[in-house]
């Protein structure tokens, strides 16, 4: 079984008691699901560098108005009926820009996802609807 390595970002915002998550969607696939930032860490390339490089690429947010808070949890994940496994690394961001409620971001990079928008949009951790794929497996950690 082959397994890749991953990185993932739970960017949030607002205090202890009404804190919010940074999810998206792609623009006219909602059946792909709610998601967070995150992708594959490339042959050769550092967790840290991967982890920046997918924000950087998925919400075009600059790491300006991203506050580094830390590393909360890694644990393989095995999607159903495939051969394969993922080593998830999941980090957490708080958000410290201008109050934004929702924007959409277009992807630039070297990747499948090349091209396509991104609606991105905050949700209530107290309320989170399910994200796809187990992304939200270690928010009760924030």
């Amino acid at each position: 079984m082959r397994t890749k390595r991953k990185v993932f970002a739970y960017i949030t915002r607002g205090d202890e008691e009404n804190r919010e998550l940074l999810v998206f969607e792609y623009k006219g696939e909602p059946e792909v699901g709610l998601q967070v930032p995150g992708g594959t860490i490339e042959e050769g390339e550092l967790l840290i560098d991967a982890l920046y490089r997918e924000v950087k690429e998925e919400t075009g947010l600059p790491s300006d108005v991203l506050e580094f808070v830390g590393k909360i949890h890694k644990y393989t994940y095995y999607p159903e009926h495939q051969d394969k496994a993922y080593e998830r690394n999941i980090f957490q961001f708080e958000y410290t820009g201008e109050p934004v409620e929702q924007f959409e971001h277009t992807i630039k990079s070297h990747g499948r996802d090349n091209g396509m928008t991104l609606l991105f949009r905050w949700e209530p951790i107290k309320n989170l609807p399910q994200l796809a794929a187990e992304q939200d497996k270690a928010i009760e950690l924030l």
